[in-house]
């Protein structure tokens, strides 16, 4: 072996070396963290490589170093854990902390928000109902108006909301816009390029660069927000496309989904969440006035944000403590179910005692292995007594959990790996007894259409299709 050679393979050896400490001492789960060190070992320098493309989480860093730098321009910005620690006389606080359930403290200590009173919740099923009203709130807004999705298509839809979007801008609103960046590459940028273009501020989050060289897969920002005047607010799972009008039978891939129009206090939760983005992509961090809001309804709300930063967990936390309190059933609807180890147990010990737990996927996925990976976990649900159903086609993508009679989730966030732990993601809490039911009806009808999975077929797949979904299972961390 030349000197050249020696040099090469001392060099590999460190690199490969580092990196595998950094992924010993910074990731959280040994699954990936075991995973990293091998590609890292076995393949010199491209693995490495792979690893600062792929495996490191600066999100942090960058954050910090952000709000340093922007710390002079705030301009009265409060941070988060001091904003809405009081309320408006009579409308948004709590006063009576046992009015409540006991396991809503977890969300307090973890969120640091409040659980806000007075707000009013309407379910919107699908593009079909949900984009009339959000096209409805941006052209009656007239001081602020904010837009956070993860998918603009270019199509009819998608040109509707950019037409209203700068009819927004010509009335002078205060309209800014975020687009996920990989997802607005997927989309050749049209709708980033066609405001910017008409002047409308957009920031893009986290796009791929080639200098450095940055092309993060995970990390991505999966939050759907339209705020308009601090009054009216929508969050869920429609992103803004064509793809979502379910009624549109000529297409084969659309999808059913499930928005939300929020009035009430905790609208300013959401917008709030808006501006940290905002601040953190563009590195400059602004209080918005807030808007007074008068209590409109009966629900008891609170913005859960979730993602690979300080938020890391916090969604899986408050979901496993939130059945692990059900005293009568759970019910969760998702297009994708890899759930942390924790709420696993918490589905199983419901099941055992005595709830019904009741886990509702859709039939057809528009991911196939994380649809296979699924399928191997399910019968540790299923020998303990969850009921779990599939959907009928066309792909569901809503997202819902609904414990006992009076508490729902909604939002963005998937019972994934990507959504728990890799995506940033934005959920709502609310505890109203009439949403509650108005949703329960709405899961029955739809399980009554639904098959049920039974142990039978899952023990009855054949060897190939086992391994299949076995060694689908094992990407499940990085799924």
């Amino acid at each position: 072996m030349n000197t050249l050679d020696t040099l090469m393979a001392g060099l590999a050896f460190v690199v490969a070396m580092v990196s595998s400490l950094h992924a010993l001492f910074l990731k959280r789960d040994p699954k990936s963290a075991i995973g990293w060190i091998t590609v890292c070992v076995l393949i010199p320098f491209a693995g490495p490589f792979l690893y600062y493309l792929f495996g490191i989480n600066r999100v942090r860093t960058r954050a910090e170093k952000l709000q340093r730098r922007a710390g002079s321009k705030q301009k009265g910005a409060t941070p988060r854990a001091d904003r809405q620690t009081s309320s408006p006389e009579g409308s948004a606080g709590i006063k009576d902390p046992s009015d409540r359930p006991s396991f809503a403290r977890v969300s307090d200590i973890l969120t640091d928000r409040p659980l806000v009173d007075g707000n009013r919740i309407e379910a919107l099923h699908s593009g079909e109902e949900a984009y009339p009203a959000m096209l409805e709130a941006i052209d009656g807004a007239r001081r602020t108006l904010f837009l956070t999705t993860y998918i603009f298509e270019r199509n009819r839809t998608g040109k509707a909301f950019v037409d209203a979007l700068l009819r927004a801008a010509e009335r002078g609103v205060d309209l800014r816009v975020i687009i996920d960046g990989l997802s607005d590459v997927f989309h050749l940028r049209w709708a980033s390029r066609r405001l910017k273009k008409s002047g409308v501020p957009v920031a893009r989050f986290l796009p791929p660069r080639l200098i450095p060289p940055t092309a993060l897969i995970n990390l991505r920002n999966h939050r759907k927000i339209l705020v308009a005047d601090g009054q009216i607010g929508f969050t869920g799972g429609i992103n803004i496309g064509d793809s979502y009008l379910a009624g549109r039978h000529d297409n084969p891939h659309r999808v059913v989904d499930l928005h939300f129009r929020l009035k009430g206090p905790v609208v300013r939760q959401i917008e709030e969440v808006f501006i940290d983005d905002w601040g953190f992509i563009t590195g400059t961090y602004e209080s918005v006035a807030a808007a007074e809001s008068a209590p409109v309804g009966s629900a008891r709300c609170r913005v859960i944000t979730g993602g690979p930063n300080e938020d890391m967990d916090k969604l899986a936390m408050i979901l496993t403590a939130a059945v692990a309190a059900a005293r009568t059933s759970v019910v969760i609807m998702t297009p994708y179910f890899i759930p942390p180890r924790g709420l696993l147990v918490a589905l199983q010990t419901a099941a055992l005692r005595g709830l019904r737990v009741s886990i509702v996927l859709p039939e057809k996925s528009d991911s196939r292995v994380v649809h296979w990976a699924t399928r191997n976990l399910l019968w540790e649900l299923l020998e303990r007594g969850v009921r779990v159903y599939y959907q009928p086609p066309p792909f569901v993508h809503t997202k819902l959990v609904i414990v006992d009679d009076g508490y729902v989730h909604i939002g963005s966030a998937n019972i994934d790996p990507r959504s728990l732990r890799l995506n940033f993601e934005l959920n709502v809490e609310i505890f109203d007894k009439p949403l509650t039911g108005t949703l329960t009806r709405d899961v029955k009808a739809v399980i009554q259409k639904s098959r049920a999975v039974t142990l039978d077929e899952l023990d009855g797949r054949p060897f190939p299709v086992k391994l299949r979904d076995s060694l689908a299972w094992l990407l499940s961390p990085y799924l």
